[in-house]
């Protein structure tokens, strides 16, 4: 069985961490301190509540000054790479909540800590807050942090801004207007880092949800100009793609589908058991009289809790098929449990899409 990822939080970083605070802080209660962790809600907390349970229980255990506490935990990051904790490190990520929670109504201290502790681990969660109560001021910081020569404080500056980011609070009027986070993805669309890059096209794609003629316009100004960008524009596009959007095919030269024909489509599963795999089968035939740049996708639609619908959409391939070609399709679709994707059971369907059409909608049934 895979291990939780809350169980990163465990004795052994724990002891890790009191090792490194009781080097800068030697009156640290240790014993309170696990007390307090460890309590009769540990073992129902998820990944985040945890975090936040923790940056709680440290603040009890430090001052009541928030700028001291700051020190505090920058001189704690210094201490814990002395000790060979990398950078980036994941479950550090209670530090910038701490950050969140207590330093809201503190801005100069709370940002010179950001800046600070995002080159340890992530503060893209903990700005969120920060952008909301003091937009203008914030958003030309984070322009001033696109020019930082720290890498992870120039991620800080696209991550912490993006409209939708996943697992956190969204930002309704970036969301609204993304026109402030334009400059900054612009800064960065080059930048010598690809994590930095991602960032940039995750922006992008967030902004594509309820701006898609920004990004469109963006995508069609950056487009030929370098290899990044060219990366940069294509990831920020996948949902537009996805959705079959017609301008975003057409910028990447995905075609009329018109000699594109979609033959012996079989579901080889038809009652598929949760645990196991719906597998299915099709003939692709190119009828051009030269090769075609095909997107090939396919969409399952799963039951939701009401007994509707909602089409999910898996790529296939995306590449050049030759002229009066014909292509055997073989594909298989898990149906294993996650934490993702709640099943429900009964009446499924697949479709095949090319190029943003979809084609074939047929049915398959889900069953224990």
């Amino acid at each position: 069985m895979a291990k939780l990822f809350k169980n990163i939080y465990n004795q052994k970083f724990f002891d890790a961490l009191i090792d490194a605070v009781l080097q800068i802080k030697s009156d640290f209660d240790k014993k309170s301190f696990l007390t307090s962790i460890f309590d009769k809600e540990w073992q129902n907390r998820e990944l985040k509540r945890r975090m936040r349970h923790i940056a709680i229980v440290l603040k009890h255990h430090l001052s009541e000054n928030f700028s001291k506490n700051v020190d505090t935990l920058l001189l704690l990051i210094h201490q814990l790479e002395n000790n060979g904790i990398k950078e980036e490190s994941i479950e550090f990520m209670f530090i910038p909540d701490f950050i969140e929670l207590y330093g809201l109504e503190d801005y100069n201290t709370s940002v010179k800590a950001f800046e600070g502790i995002t080159q340890f681990t992530s503060c893209e969660f903990a700005v969120r807050p920060f952008i909301i109560k003091y937009e203008d001021k914030m958003m030309k910081q984070m322009h001033l942090w696109a020019n930082h020569k720290h890498e992870m404080v120039r991620r800080l500056a696209t991550e912490g801004c993006r409209p939708r980011l996943p697992w956190a609070m969204a930002i309704p009027s970036l969301k609204n207007n993304p026109d402030p986070i334009i400059p900054i993805l612009e800064r960065l669309k080059n930048d010598q880092s690809e994590t930095v890059r991602r960032s940039v096209a995750n922006n992008l794609n967030d902004i594509s949800k309820d701006n898609p003629n920004t990004v469109i316009r963006l995508a069609k100004s950056w487009q030929g100009k370098t290899i990044e960008t060219d990366w940069v524009i294509k990831h920020a596009c996948r949902t537009l793609l996805k959705q079959g959007d017609s301008a975003v095919l057409k910028l990447f030269g995905f075609g009329s589908v018109e000699n594109i024909k979609i033959n012996n489509l079989e579901i080889t599963t038809p009652k598929v058991k949760i645990g196991t795999f719906l597998e299915f089968t099709f003939e692709l035939k190119n009828m051009n009289s030269s090769a075609t740049k095909i997107r090939l996708e396919y969409g399952i639609y799963y039951q939701k809790a009401n007994r509707t619908l909602s089409r999910k959409v898996y790529k296939i391939s995306e590449k050049e098929y030759l002229e009066n070609s014909l292509t055997i399709i073989h594909r298989k679709q898990s149906f294993k449990i996650i934490t993702t994707r709640k099943f429900y059971f009964g009446k499924h369907q697949l479709s095949i899409i090319i190029n943003g059409k979809e084609f074939n909608k047929i049915d398959f049934e889900l069953i224990e």
